[in-house]
């Protein structure tokens, strides 16, 4: 359940971060605004809002790469799901949260870690697809 608490706060914190990026499209787009406004009011407000984007992204991240942590979890603990993905989830997990909270955690390191793990989402995606309709049901 607390895995999928933390999969639903990451789901609403990305709609809310791409309500930004909706905002920016209508400010450059909406004829209204574009009178309204000088080009150079016009386009500080849209980088603010594409900066705000930014954080709120970051910011679903870390539920995000949390949920994957404790999914991880759940698929190493199941009988039916290889351990190693688990594993690999886990590691994907917390590729995320390194990514999100290295500027704050080790500013002077310059590496993205989600660059390397984001696979563990891909195999554990493929293996669903390929192997996961053959799961037999649990009575």
């Amino acid at each position: 359940m607390l895995t999928a608490w933390f999969r639903l706060v990451y789901t609403i914190i990305a709609l809310v971060a791409l309500n930004n990026l909706v905002t920016v499209l209508r400010l450059l787009t909406t004829p209204d605004y574009l009178t309204v406004f000088q080009p150079d009011q016009l386009y500080a407000q849209s980088m603010i809002y594409l900066r705000a984007f930014r954080n709120h992204w970051y910011f679903g991240i870390i539920f995000f790469g949390i949920h994957l942590v404790f999914l991880g979890y759940l698929v190493f603990r199941s009988n039916y799901i290889p351990r190693i993905l688990g594993v690999v989830l886990i590691i994907t997990g917390l590729g995320y949260l390194l990514t999100t909270l290295r500027p704050y955690l080790f500013p002077g390191i310059n590496v993205d870690f989600a660059r390397f793990t984001f696979y563990g989402e891909l195999i554990f995606m493929l293996w669903l697809l390929i192997r996961g309709s053959r799961i037999k049901e649990l009575n």
